[in-house]
C-alpha cells in the first residue's frame, strides 16, 4: 500500500525512528462507501477541504464546543430541533449542511449504491446504514474533536492508540504478540501500516495496540481507573472512529483520531482488503 522507498525505518541514537519523506506516495484505495482520495492520487485535498470548512464555520461560531454540538445535531430532523430550540441555531445548521455537502461529496460516491444493496438484516446495523450526509458530518466532527482535545491528549501521562487489524501487510503471517491491552506489532515488514504507525506513535510516547475485537467501553473504563491522566488515539473507518471518540469524551478521556483512507474490512467488503491512512496527518496530530 506504500512505496517502500518513500518511507524508511532506521535506528538512530539507540532508538527506532520513522522517517517520513516529504512527498510520500500512497496507492489510492476505494472503500465500500468512501475514499479520502476522491478522484485524486493523494489525500491532501481531502484534509485541506476539511480544514477550510471548519475554519469558515469557526468564524461564524468561534466557540468550538457549541459548534461541535451543532455538527452532531445537523443530521437530525427539524422535528427533533424543537425539543431544544433554545440551543439550536438554524442558520448555523443550514451553513454546516451546505458547506459539507458541496465540499465532501466527491469522497462519498459509493454510499448511495451501498445503501441500496443492504439486506433487511444489514439495515439493522447502525454503522452499515450510515447515510451520505452523516459521513460528511462525521468527517467534520473528527477534525473538530482533534482540535478541541489535541493539547489535553498530548499532556496526558499515559497515552495509547488502537490500530485496526485491517491495516496489516497481508503478504506474510502476522507475528503480533499479546500485550497489556491487545496485540502488539512485532515489525515484520517495513510496508505494513501497523508497523509504520506503531513506530511513529512510540516516537511520541504513545503505546500502540492492534485492535481486533474488544469491548471498547469496558477497556476504556478499565484504563481510566488505572491511569487517571489518560489520552486515547484511534485509527478507524469514519463511523467507527466517531463512535469511539464520543465514547471517550463521555468517559472523560481526551480523544484524537485519524480516519482510514477507505472502509475495506470484511464488515464492508466480502473479504478484508489492504488499507492505509495518512502517516503525515498522524505525525501532525501528535507532534
Amino acid at each position: 500500500m506504500i512505496d517502500p522507498a518513500s518511507s524508511l525505518s532506521c535506528a538512530q541514537k539507540g532508538y527506532t525512528k520513522v522517517v517520513i519523506v516529504q512527498k510520500e506516495k500512497y496507492r489510492a484505495v476505494t472503500g465500500k462507501t468512501y475514499t479520502l482520495f476522491g478522484d485524486d492520487v493523494s489525500t491532501e485535498r481531502y484534509y485541506s477541504s476539511i480544514r477550510d470548512i471548519l475554519d469558515k464555520l469557526l468564524l461564524v461560531c468561534p466557540d468550538k464546543q457549541t459548534l461541535l454540538f451543532h455538527i452532531q445535531n445537523a443530521g437530525s430532523s427539524p422535528h427533533s430541533f424543537k425539543k431544544s430550540s433554545d440551543l439550536i441555531n438554524p442558520a448555523l445548521i443550514s451553513m454546516i449542511r451546505k458547506n459539507t455537502h458541496e465540499a465532501l461529496s466527491a469522497y462519498t460516491k459509493g454510499v448511495k449504491e451501498h445503501l441500496r444493496s443492504l439486506s433487511l438484516t444489514q439495515r439493522l446495523d447502525e454503522t452499515l446504514r450510515t447515510k451520505e450526509k452523516q459521513y460528511h458530518l462525521y468527517m467534520l466532527e473528527i477534525e473538530l474533536i482533534n482540535r478541541i482535545y489535541k493539547e489535553a491528549f498530548k499532556k496526558s501521562e499515559y497515552k495509547f492508540a488502537l490500530i485496526p487489524h485491517c491495516l496489516r501487510d497481508f503478504r506474510p503471517e502476522c507475528h503480533s504478540v499479546a500485550g497489556d491491552i491487545d496485540a502488539v506489532c512485532m515489525g515484520c515488514t517495513q510496508e505494513c501500516f501497523i508497523n509504520l504507525g506503531s513506530l511513529l506513535l512510540k516516537e511520541y510516547g504513545i503505546n500502540p495496540y492492534i485492535s481486533i475485537e474488544m469491548d471498547q467501553e469496558r477497556l476504556f473504563r478499565k484504563l481510566k481507573a488505572e491511569h487517571p491522566s489518560i489520552g486515547a488515539l484511534g485509527i478507524a473507518c469514519i463511523p467507527e472512529l466517531v463512535r469511539g471518540m464520543r465514547l471517550c469524551i463521555k468517559l472523560g478521556i481526551p480523544p484524537v483520531g485519524i480516519p482510514l483512507n477507505a472502509n475495506r474490512c470484511r464488515r464492508w467488503m466480502k473479504i478484508t482488503q489492504e488499507n492505509s491512512f495518512s502517516l503525515e496527518e498522524l505525525e501532525e496530530l501528535i507532534k
